[in-house]
């Protein structure tokens, strides 16, 4: 495997903030409590950690009972008791898409790997956790993935498996609809270990969460990572001061969120998540749906549910029901982060760019609730080139930023790449020729009358745009007329940049598990540096 760098800037769709965070640039500092650096204070950020013993043992408990469970490798146990006997953790975590999601989750898990060995080997005793989002409620995010077929085309497929509208995902059991499509990831991967994986884990009677959870629990045997299941109604007890902390001061933390997203923007910066001073940072289940949490009117009301089917209910009532029933209710994403680390001695959380903005925001909650705002560094980042990939980049000589300048971008350039050479060459020398000649005109005008050499500029600027025009446009004809160059580009733009994204993003991660076996994982795991923070192109 072959590394190369790409900054992140050059990235389609890099937000400033994530940018400037990159950099820890002045106006980032001041949302993020730490550079993205994770060696430069792993062991002063140890210090901080405030988790309490009996609580320390209760989470071990729950755990290593939903670890089993899983029938996780030794490995995994061992870290469980370095848990239970007082390490920290690297949290990272995702929403339970089907058959593990897109590869940046297995990205996310081997980041998290690689900085809990860092920090052990820096003195700080440290476990990966892998959060599963179970509790979140819409299903149309974790429902399918998308894979490539022998032709390169990346095919969607998607499970039919449904429960109670806006029912989290933890309650969506899979019936015996899920076989088809396990036939088809069959089909479209091969008969290998990973399909071998799939078939044990994605069983009928399953749930999203559990069928993810064993997943992942056997790609990720050889590093021992801890996964949790945000479901589980024992953790949602041992949350509940987090809970009942979300009522008791949702004026205030509202306030603060929204001094938050104001300071963001006056930054320059995006808001992740919209707050307004009704906001309230808790989701409630009514007869099994997942509904959000306001403020209503004045003094201590508060609603359940959507606009005009909403439960009005007093704070006393809210806390009371938090107190009987804390497993019917559940965190919104800025209040997640600080669940997670209320429930783990949390060292750092990593993840992506989406992520990173969400701290950038929580960060007003961790200090009114926990008094130590939690570093997040970013994952592992990267875009894999099959050998086949490879071989039509040399060919049409393309390079990973130009797949990312879109589909059409691509088969102009492709196009252009396959004029006939005549045609090619007469172009260049024309374009030299142009400039050479320009070069001399624009001496001999400066000599004559300096103010004519803006009009000179002008007048390169337009023969430059025409004579591109054309060379477009012949490649554009080149192009109708050749099917094979079409198919070529549209295949690249599958592979790397499918649907207008990341590969990472829109392409499942077992399908480079089955192409390359689970020893590519240890590639991964190899490649990954927690000081390089750019995007890898990664030529397998």
């Amino acid at each position: 495997m072959k590394a190369h760098c790409l900054p992140f800037p050059q990235i389609p769709h890099t937000t400033r903030l994530f940018a400037d965070f990159l950099v820890y640039s002045p106006q980032a500092h001041a949302f993020y409590p730490r550079p993205p650096h994770f060696a430069e204070w792993v062991k002063e950020e140890a210090a901080k950690i405030s988790y309490d013993s009996s609580r320390r043992q209760r989470v071990a408990e729950i755990l290593e009972r939903q670890n089993k469970r899983w029938n996780v490798s030794s490995r995994t146990l061992a870290n469980l008791e370095r848990l239970r006997r007082g390490a920290a953790v690297i949290v990272t975590g995702q929403q339970v898409g089907l058959f593990g999601g897109p590869m940046f989750s297995i990205y996310k898990a081997l980041t998290a790997v690689k900085l809990a060995e860092e920090a052990t080997a820096a003195g700080v005793d440290t476990v990966p956790v892998f959060w599963l989002a179970t509790y979140d409620h819409d299903l149309a995010e974790v429902n399918h993935v998308s894979l490539p077929g022998a032709d390169g085309i990346v095919e969607t497929l998607t499970t039919s498996s449904r429960g109670i509208p806006e029912a989290p995902v933890s309650a969506v059991r899979l019936g015996d609809e899920i076989l088809p499509v396990l036939e088809q990831a069959s089909a479209l991967l091969g008969d290998n270990d990973a399909t071998k994986l799939l078939r044990e884990t994605y069983r009928p009677d399953e749930t999203f969460g559990t069928a993810f959870a064993g997943l992942f629990a056997r790609l990720f045997a050889d590093w021992g990572v801890i996964v949790l299941d945000a479901s589980d109604a024992e953790l949602h007890r041992v949350a509940e001061p987090i809970y009942r902390a979300a009522i008791e001061r949702a004026d205030e933390l509202a306030a603060n969120l929204v001094a938050r997203g104001q300071a963001l923007e006056a930054a320059g910066y995006h808001q992740q998540v919209r707050v307004t001073p009704s906001s309230v940072l808790l989701f409630a289940l009514q007869n099994g749906s997942r509904m959000a949490i306001h403020r209503h009117g004045q003094g201590a009301g508060f609603a359940i549910g959507s606009e005009g089917a909403t439960e009005k209910v007093s704070r006393a009532d809210l806390l009371s029901r938090i107190s009987s029933a804390p497993e019917q209710f559940s965190p919104n994403v800025l209040l997640r982060p600080i669940v997670e680390d209320y429930l783990l001695p949390a060292l750092a959380y990593t993840g992506g760019a989406a992520e990173t903005a969400y701290f950038g925001q929580a960060g007003a909650v961790y200090e009114l609730l926990l008094g130590r705002v939690t570093p997040i560094i970013p994952r592992f980042s990267a875009t894999m080139v099959e050998p086949k990939m490879q071989r039509l980049m040399e060919r049409y000589g393309i390079t990973v930023p130009d797949v990312f300048a879109g589909p059409e971008a691509l088969r102009q350039k492709f196009a252009a790449h396959s004029l006939p050479q005549d045609l090619r060459s007469a172009f260049e020398t024309t374009k030299q020729s142009l400039d050479a000649n320009l070069t001399a005109i624009k001496e001999k005008l400066t000599r004559l009358d300096r103010t004519l050499v803006d009009a000179a500029e002008t007048a390169v600027s337009k023969m430059h745009y025409q004579l591109d025009r054309l060379h477009t446009q012949a490649a554009r004809a080149e192009l109708q007329k050749g099917e094979l160059v079409s198919r070529h580009a549209e295949t690249l733009s599958q592979a790397l940049y499918p649907h207008k994204g990341l590969q990472e993003r829109g392409i499942g991660g077992i399908y480079f598990v089955a192409r390359h076996g689970r020893d590519l994982l240890h590639q991964l795991y190899a490649a990954i540096r927690s000081d390089c923070l750019n995007h890898q192109i990664l030529e397998l």
